[in-house]
């Protein structure tokens, strides 16, 4: 009779030393690999504010500090930590969300009526008939003007604003938002006197907000761009998704008036 065998817990060497050695060569040596207005648009902000984050974060907040682990080896370093937490909020995850038992895999927007009837594009109802078209115009409406005038350059800065909140409570939603709104002001402060008025394109050209890697217009594919291009255009998708908003709409706020 064969006893079977015992496999211990294999120790994996994760390099974390190498990892930052070479985040400190690419990003933060005298003479990096990547120049400043690459590192602008990769953390959006410049070096020496990030440094300053850094040093600020590790010297009073204990998960930002390197530790040891039981084995006596360094963790990742403040350096690690924070770039990490930084494209977090810089490049948001795969949109994935469902509305009345419907899945949906593409972010959309709340617009006005000039804008087509695309499944990217959620216009109000201009003339509603009956209470839940009339409940779902009040909310959409209110929600786009409370994005345009609150959100509209964090959302260029921090792509995790512009997607779909529905995997977070609240207390984690406010806490990204604060965490945005900071950041967006100590970069304002700290480039005032660099320019006149924020050019987002800088941060949007060249990158995507359902990864966290950079593609090169060479590197899409003409079948890839025809593709997408038929889903937002889809005006199926476009009806199903509003009534199904319409739906959710009424479920949630539908007795706020009895």
């Amino acid at each position: 009779m064969v006893k079977p065998t015992t496999r211990r817990n294999e120790l994996i060497s994760k390099d974390r030393e190498r990892g930052h050695n070479q985040l400190w060569k690419d990003y933060f040596m005298e003479n990096p690999t990547y120049p400043p207005e690459m590192f602008r648009r990769h953390f959006r902000m410049n070096k020496p504010l990030f440094l300053r984050i850094v040093e600020r974060l590790s010297s009073e907040v204990p998960y930002f500090q390197q530790t040891r682990d039981a084995a006596g080896r360094y963790g990742l370093s403040p350096l690690q930590k924070c770039t990490a937490a930084i494209h977090m909020l810089a490049y948001a995850p795969k949109v994935k969300f469902k509305v009345n038992n419907h899945t949906y895999r593409m972010a959309y927007y709340l617009t006005d009526g000039i804008y087509t009837n695309w499944a990217t594009f959620i216009q109000s109802i201009s003339l509603p008939q009956g209470r839940k078209a009339e409940k779902f115009a009040e909310k959409q409406e209110s929600a786009r003007k409370d994005v345009e005038r609150a959100f509209g350059v964090l959302q260029s800065r921090f792509a995790i604003v512009k997607n779909p909140a529905l995997q977070w409570d609240n207390a984690k939603i406010g806490k990204i938002m604060k965490t945005c709104v900071i950041l967006h002001n100590m970069i304002v402060e700290n480039e005032r006197h660099g320019y006149a008025q924020i050019n987002t394109s800088e941060f949007e050209s060249g990158e995507s907000s359902r990864s966290s890697r950079v593609r090169s217009r060479d590197s899409i594919h003409v079948g890839d761009i025809l593709g997408i291009r038929r889903e937002v255009q889809d005006l199926e998708k476009h009806a199903r998704l509003k009534a199904d908003l319409v739906e959710n709409i009424w479920q949630k706020f539908g007795d706020e008036d009895e």
